[in-house]
């Protein structure tokens, strides 16, 4: 009897060790530092560069990237200085070799063969940033994502009108002679978003501003983005910004001693004088999102868009050695209006396109080789950014914003 009683014990006490076990594994925190669940030891996340870390682009990815997968316990695979070409393509296919069961490529130009790559592995999940294709290929391992940076710029924007109206008041210029600058790489959508986003946050504390655009033609090229910064600087912009990837912009304005607001990441180390406020989007809270969703066998969106909610818009501290007084104040307030929808960046009451308000506009969202709009954007007063898909379409060239050659 003696025997039987603890061979039932025993039996008893071996089930209950392996629930316990078994409800371990089940119940890790996907945010516990590298301690993912088996299922994510296993995960391989494969990621394509089109520069590497001397590019203040590439590198807020790298670094989104390293953090999320040490979060989530998942291997790294990267691949730097990866063209737009038919290199991008190899390298997803090579990835797919490796073992990876998610790939991310961070470059406009990497979409289409990141389509190729996704349709020859179809239980290979593919992602690409900035990209606009995913809602029409209708691919089920294909998705674009982005963030609402546009915020992020004008929360920026609101720093530049700030020091601008600190510099008007200290003499330095008048109201009728601020004008910035900005150093953009291509005419594109995401762009023309960026840096008028980022106008009218200037223009929503300093109302007088105006602003002068040029591109270099090229995401990254340290010298171009330089002499594009000085050429802005002597024709009289007392303040510069930037959508373009390398120092040159900032080390121009350090060299100048004109004020600078930087884009991807603080420059407060190379530019301690002149630098002001960076913004930039965080990805590591998509790349988590979408480890979790191969974990747990569900669906990642689409089309997926991070906002200042989300963790995905950020500001980096302000240099208050540069920045005028007041500056994080009046970041918080705009920032505070954001976040309760009292506040929209494209309020079509704040800008006027040819002198007249914007009462309607079919944007180029589902992309075509003409480029031609499909989609009315324009609703209850607001021009609808991101809302019909992640990839900014604000294209719009609005008072007050000129370009030069």
């Amino acid at each position: 009897m003696f025997k039987k009683l603890l061979s039932i014990t025993l039996a008893a006490l071996m089930v209950l060790s392996f629930a316990a076990v078994f409800t371990g594994c089940g119940s890790s925190s996907s945010s516990s530092s590298n301690s993912g669940s088996s299922s994510a030891e296993s995960l391989k996340f494969g990621f394509i560069y089109l520069h590497d870390e001397n590019s203040t682009y590439d590198n807020n990815f790298l670094v989104a990237a390293k953090e999320a997968c040490e979060k989530m316990g998942v291997e790294m695979i990267n691949k730097t200085n990866i063209d737009e070409s038919d290199a991008c393509k190899e390298a997803a296919l090579d990835l797919v070799d490796q073992g990876c069961d998610i790939i991310f490529a961070d470059s406009f130009g990497h979409e289409d063969f990141m389509i190729e790559a996704a349709k020859a592995n179809p239980d290979v999940q593919f992602l690409h940033a900035t990209g606009t294709k995913a809602h029409t290929e209708k691919l089920d391992n294909f998705h674009n994502a982005f963030a609402s940076i546009y915020e992020g710029r004008y929360l920026a924007g609101v720093a530049a009108g700030m020091k601008i109206n600190e510099m008007i008041e200290a003499g330095k210029f008048t109201k009728d002679e601020a004008k910035m600058g900005y150093v953009g790489a291509h005419p594109y959508a995401e762009v023309k978003s960026g840096y008028t986003s980022f106008y009218l946050g200037a223009k929503s504390v300093c109302p007088t501003v105006t602003m002068e655009v040029t591109f270099t033609g090229s995401w990254y090229d340290e010298t171009l983005e330089k002499e594009a910064a000085n050429k802005l600087i002597s024709d009289g912009c007392v303040l510069i910004s930037q959508h373009a990837d390398s120092m040159g912009a900032p080390t121009a304005c350090e060299s100048a001693g004109v004020p600078n607001v930087s884009y991807n990441g603080s420059t407060v180390s190379a530019c301690p004088n002149t630098f002001i406020v960076s913004s930039k989007i965080n990805w590591a809270p998509y790349f988590e999102y979408a480890i979790k969703c191969v974990q747990e066998g569900k669906a990642i969106d689409t089309d997926w868009t991070g906002t200042i909610a989300t963790g995905s818009v950020e500001l980096t501290e302000v240099n208050e050695k540069a920045a005028a007084k007041g500056t994080q104040e009046a970041i918080d307030a705009a920032k505070a209006d954001l976040e309760s929808g009292k506040l929209n960046v494209f309020d079509t009451a704040t800008f006027t396109v040819k002198g007249a308000p914007l009462d309607s506009y079919m944007a180029d969202v589902d992309t075509d080789p003409e480029y031609k709009g499909d989609t009315e954007v324009v609703k209850d007063g607001v021009f609808e950014e991101s809302k019909y898909r992640s990839a900014p379409y604000f294209d719009v060239d609005i008072d007050g914003i000129s370009v030069i050659e």
